[in-house]
């Protein structure tokens, strides 16, 4: 047995890509069915770790380049390198599969790495600056960590695995600095790379013991060529190209929870957790892992338009690929208690770059798009679920299990729980995780693709330009009713990259009430909505008040910030009609006197539209909808637009004012329970609510795969 696993270790050729993963889900049984005995030691299952090194950096030298303002390259600035090597410590967590010797999986992790830092002090410079020959750097914060997503595919030998391991990292990046030259002061921003960082490498595993592992890695970590300008405010610039790149070399160990994954026995949530369901078909999980990868082609041929703006469409025709990919990770940690984390690769562009219309028409790729794919953790956090029926409920049959079954699907771990609980979730998040839910119209990976569709079109919730957010959020479910409340930090400006850092500082409170009931035999809810950010907002009247004061057109949002409240709120229904058909409502209103925070140029709002499942026309797997939205704008920002300002989505540089009005029908076809391609129609009347532009004709294709 140890030299047939020699033998094949020595034909060992494999390539570790995070797609391994989810071509094994998915291929035929019967290609697996032959496999050989299992081995001395499971590799599969879920595991999780922590890992300590060193980290080598490459390409240490700095170099200011003397750009517009300077004459010649001899008054470029070369301070003295703060790379060094440096201490690395961090966390990991992955899935492996194993068939025979042969194991595969994903992997993410989060690390420190504290050797290479921006230089700071006094520094000589050249002879071109005789009067005050030396400059002064002044770093701040940087990004002293990588992270990646990663591949891994290898061979067992007895309790040893040998690997190799390769994907997308982030961090890396160099933080705002200050330059003092030559009696003048240069600012920069956050550094900016264009090209993929990634991580690849190699590494030796070994099972100690029943659970645990220890092992040694190797990782060649490019975090790309970082860009960072000085800017003087007076036509002056330096600019810096930083080749960040590392040998890191760690050794960790790991915890592995197994591949065989129900707990033993019953965890009770209250008293009643299991009552009723005996059978034992019904599965408590320790943990759950799910990915997906959503890719969107979408485009649009020519249309009428009177002129182009900043924020518009451009009108020749336009089309955009896009591309996201998410691994769904939850861990159960004590009774009712979980833990999350979603990391997420992006690559690629909404249509024209996600602006155009406020009724945005592609919400399943990321608003930041690049050409490069790029990593980030989007979702981390914790949620607890509380039982609240306790007692004697449910031991009479009549009276019906008191408890119900969740399903294993992305960010949930299945097993019974109460229908009476409370679910606290805290951590980073999407708003929309927990509030304004609609069955029929709220995943743009799966239904409908435009904003309108998937919230209210009015419901300008706290988030990142990605979607998300920190956040508490608290649900307190009982039989035909919830309440919901939370409290989220707004970004750092409106329609920021940046979280808030401060708490409350700058915040959104948000509350809903939903109602369950039947309407004649068929369930039906009513949800109302109300939600106020609380930050440094501008009055749009005092924007254009401004621009008219001191002659500066178009007008900005942030000429005239300060402490406000913008309040909105809505109503949200869903209905089924018949089994596999179903109607979905939503309306609202926000105050249109501020500006648009984070999601959407929209004030006011009506979107409905219908949802029929496959199994009406014998194809389980499909789905059709069918769906329109109306929605306008506040008279302050009919003004604001018409004098050619711009917003978060829209800004055509004039306006001929017109509610913008949505469209959008799309066939879903399944091939299996975990693919599916939907072909998307959207018309646009009016986009940016502008009547001198469109009507746009955008059609898509969106492949999803999923596990």
């Amino acid at each position: 047995m140890k030299a047939s696993r020699r033998a094949a270790a020595s034909r060992l050729c494999l390539s570790a890509i995070f797609c391994v993963a989810l071509c094994r889900c998915f291929a035929p049984a019967a290609v697996f069915a032959a496999e050989p005995p299992p081995p001395i030691f499971n590799w599969a299952g879920l595991y999780i770790g922590a890992s300590l090194g060193a980290g080598v950096s490459l390409n240490g030298g700095e170099r200011l380049q003397a750009g517009s303002g300077f004459t010649s390259f001899a008054f470029d600035l070369y301070p003295a390198s703060n790379s060094r090597t440096g201490v690395t410590a961090g966390a990991q967590a992955g899935y492996n599969w194993q068939s025979g010797p042969w194991v595969w999986g994903v992997e993410t992790d989060f690390s420190l790495l504290d050797e290479r830092r921006g230089p700071n002090g006094l520094f000589i410079a050249s002879p071109a600056y005789p009067a005050l020959p030396f400059f002064t750097l002044t770093p701040h914060s940087s990004a002293n960590y990588f992270a990646t997503i990663r591949g891994r595919a290898g061979v067992a030998i007895d309790r040893a695995l040998i690997y190799l391991t390769g994907g997308v990292a982030s961090g890396g990046a160099r933080g705002p600095e200050t330059l003092a030259v030559n009696g003048a002061v240069f600012s920069a921003t956050w550094s900016q790379s264009s090209r993929m960082k990634y991580a690849l490498g190699a590494g030796f595993e070994y099972a100690f013991a029943h659970d645990w592992s220890a092992r040694a890695e190797y990782l060649f970590l490019s975090q790309s060529l970082n860009t960072q300008i000085f800017d003087d405010g007076a036509g002056s610039t330096y600019f810096s190209r930083i080749r960040n790149e590392n040998h890191v070399l760690r050794f960790g160990l790991n915890y592995h929870f197994g591949e065989a994954n129900e707990i033993p026995g019953a965890i009770q949530y209250g008293q009643n957790g299991r009552r009723g369901h005996g059978d034992g078909e019904d599965k408590e999980e320790q943990y759950s892992v799910h990915a997906q990868t959503t890719n969107v082609v979408q485009a649009y041929p020519k249309f009428r338009a009177a002129y182009d703006g900043p924020n518009s469409f451009p009108s020749g025709g336009l089309a955009n690929v896009g591309s996201t990919s998410n691994l769904f990770a939850g861990l159960r940690l004590w009774e009712g208690g979980a833990v999350y984390l979603n990391p997420e690769i992006d690559i690629g562009y909404g249509v024209a770059d996600s602006v155009g219309a406020a009724s945005y028409v592609d919400g399943a790729v990321a608003k930041v798009g690049r050409t490069a794919p790029y990593m980030r953790f989007q979702r981390y956090f914790l949620r607890q679920v509380i039982g609240l029926d306790g007692g004697e409920k449910g031991r009479d049959p009549d009276e019906g299990s008191r408890s119900e079954v969740l399903e294993s699907v992305q960010n949930q771990i299945s097993g019974a729980v109460d229908k009476d609980r409370l679910i606290i979730t805290l951590g980073k998040f999407a708003v929309g995780d927990v509030f304004d839910d609609n069955v029929y119209a709220h995943d743009p990976t799966t239904g409908f693709l435009n904003f309108a569709f998937n919230t209210l079109g009015n419901f300008d919730y706290a988030a990142d330009s990605w979607g998300y957010t920190y956040g508490l959020a608290t649900e307190w479910k009982q039989s035909w009713w919830t309440v919901r409340g939370g409290v989220f930090q707004l970004s750092t400006v409106p329609n920021g990259l940046d979280i808030e850092p401060q708490l409350f500082r700058q915040f959104m409170g948000v509350g809903e009430i939903e109602a369950r009931y039947e309407l004649l035999g068929q369930p039906g809810a009513i949800k109302f909505l109300g939600f106020g950010d609380n930050g440094y907002l501008s009055k749009v009247g005092d924007d254009i008040n401004f621009a008219f004061i001191t002659g500066q057109f178009p007008p900005t949002y942030d000429a005239a910030r300060k402490r406000s409240v913008k309040v909105g709120g809505g109503i949200n229904v869903k209905q089924q009609l018949m089994p596999h058909l179903g109607f979905f409502l939503r309306a609202g209103m926000s105050d249109g006197r501020y500006e648009t925070v984070d999601y959407t140029d929209i004030d006011r709002t009506v979107s409905f539209g219908l949802v029929g499942g496959g199994a009406l026309w014998g194809r389980e797997d499909d789905e059709i909808g069918l769906a329109a939205a109306f929605s306008g704008l506040h008279g302050d920002r009919v003004r604001y637009f018409g004098l050619g300002g711009v917003s978060v989505y829209i800004g055509d540089g004039a306006l001929a004012y017109g509610g913008e009005k949505n469209m959008e029908a799309y066939y879903k076809l399944g091939f299996g329970k975990n693919m599916d391609a939907t072909f998307d129609y959207q018309l646009l009347v009016n986009p940016a609510h502008n009547a001198a532009r469109g009507p746009v004709n955008v059609f898509a294709l969106r492949l999803r795969a999923a596990f």
